[in-house]
C-alpha cells in the first residue's frame, strides 16, 4: 500500500479523469463476482484481503494524483476543459463508493472512517451532478453530439453506486431518499441514451474509429441500476426481472458490435494495434461485464429464465470477468512500464509525468 502511494507521490503522476475506473472494476469483481463465486470464505484468506488493500491503496493514490494536480494548477486543464472528459469524474464517485463499501465490509472495526467517506462521496456526487446537467446543456445549445459515447453514463452508475454505498454504510437509510436517487439515475440513463443514439443516428460514423470503449456502459449501467433496486428492497422483483432482461438484451447487442469491431479493427490495425494497446476506457469492459454477473448472481432464483442461460452465465462468466481483468492489468502494466521508463528521463529534467492510467 505504501508502495503504491510513494510511487505516485514521487514520480508527480497526474492520473486521466477517468482513472478511478480501474478501482471500479477492481471492486466490483472482489465484491460482486469473486465474493459471490467462492462466497464469503474467500475473503477471510489472505488473498481476499491483498485485493481488497490494493484497491484501496490504488483509490487513495488517485486521490493524491487528483490533489497533486490541484496545487500544481493542472486540475481545470486535466478534467474539466474537455466537454466530455468531465463526465469521467463520475468514476471518482462509483470508485469512492466502492472503496466505502470494501473498506465497511472488510474492516468493520473502522466503521466511522465508510460513514466519512459516505459523507464526502455525497457531496462529490451532488458536484458531480451539478457538473454533468450543466454540460447536457452545454452539449445541446453548441450541437456537439458527435463526440458523446457512453462515458454519460457514468451519471446512472455514480448515482446508484451511492445507493448502494449508502444502504451498506447506514443499515435503516430512509425509503422516500433510496427512491429519489433511483428515479434520478434511471432519469440520467434515459437521457443518456437520447444523446448517445442521436450522436450514431444523425452523424457518419465508422465502427473501427467511431465506436467506444464506454458504449458497454449502455448494460453496466442499468446492471447496477437493478442491483441498487434490489439493495434497497422497495422495487418489486417483477420489475427487477425486467430490467435484467433488458440488461442482458443490450448486452448481447453491445458485445455483438464489441466482436464486430474487433475484427474490423484487427483487418484495419493490425493484431497488436487492435488489441494489444492499452486505454484506460477498457476498464469499463472489466466493471461492466462484473456489474451483469454479480446481478445476475443475485437475482438468478427469481429471473425464470432457462436454466442453461443462467448456469453458461454463473459458471463460464466469472471465468471470463476474470480473463478479462488479468489481460486489463497485463496491458497496463505493460504501458506503465514503458511511462515509468519515459519518466526517469522527464523527472531529470524537471518535468511533470503523464500517468499511464
Amino acid at each position: 500500500m505504501i508502495c503504491i502511494i510513494l510511487f505516485f507521490t514521487f514520480n508527480k503522476l497526474y492520473i486521466r479523469t477517468s482513472a478511478m475506473a480501474m478501482v471500479m472494476a477492481l471492486g466490483i469483481v472482489t465484491q460482486g463476482v469473486l465474493l459471490n463465486y467462492f462466497g464469503i470464505q474467500f475473503f477471510q484468506h489472505i488473498f481476499g484481503k491483498i485485493l481488497c488493500i490494493i484497491n484501496l491503496s490504488l483509490w487513495f493514490s488517485f486521490i493524491l494524483s487528483l490533489i497533486i494536480a490541484s496545487l500544481d494548477g493542472k486540475f481545470k486543464v486535466i478534467h474539466y476543459s474537455n466537454l466530455i472528459n468531465r463526465f469521467g469524474i463520475g468514476t471518482w464517485v462509483a470508485g469512492t463508493s466502492i472503496s466505502g463499501i470494501i473498506f465497511y465490509k472488510q474492516f468493520f472495526q473502522w466503521g466511522f472512517i465508510s460513514v466519512f467517506i459516505a459523507i464526502i462521496n455525497i457531496v462529490l456526487w451532488i458536484i458531480y451532478i451539478g457538473i454533468s446537467v450543466k454540460t447536457f446543456l452545454e452539449i445541446s445549445r453548441t450541437k456537439s453530439y458527435q463526440n458523446v459515447h457512453g462515458i454519460l453514463l457514468l451519471t446512472t452508475v455514480s448515482t446508484q453506486s451511492i445507493v448502494l454505498l449508502l444502504n451498506t454504510v447506514f443499515k435503516e437509510f430512509p425509503d422516500i431518499f433510496n427512491l429519489s436517487l433511483l428515479i434520478i439515475g434511471f432519469c440520467f440513463y434515459l437521457v443518456c441514451v437520447f444523446f448517445i443514439l442521436y450522436r450514431y443516428i444523425k452523424n457518419s460514423w465508422s465502427i473501427e474509429l467511431d465506436w467506444n470503449n464506454t458504449n458497454c456502459i449502455l448494460h453496466g449501467a442499468l446492471s447496477i441500476s437493478g442491483i441498487a433496486c434490489l439493495v434497497t428492497g422497495i422495487i418489486g422483483i417483477d420489475t427487477i426481472r425486467l430490467i435484467w432482461r433488458a440488461a442482458f438484451i443490450i448486452f448481447i447487442m453491445v458485445e455483438s458490435i464489441e466482436i464486430y469491431r474487433l475484427f474490423k479493427r484487427m483487418k484495419h490495425y493490425g493484431l497488436k494495434k487492435a488489441i494489444f494497446i492499452y486505454d484506460v476506457t477498457q476498464w469499463s469492459r472489466v466493471f461492466t461485464f462484473a456489474m451483469f454477473y454479480t446481478l445476475t448472481s443475485l437475482i438468478h432464483t427469481h429471473l425464470f429464465i432457462g436454466s442453461i442461460v443462467i448456469d453458461t452465465i454463473l459458471n463460464l462468466g466469472v471465468w471470463v470477468v476474470i480473463i478479462l481483468l488479468m489481460f486489463e492489468l497485463m496491458l497496463c502494466f505493460s504501458d506503465l512500464i514503458k511511462a515509468n521508463k519515459q519518466s526517469s528521463r522527464h523527472i531529470s529534467k524537471g518535468n511533470e509525468v503523464s500517468s499511464p492510467f
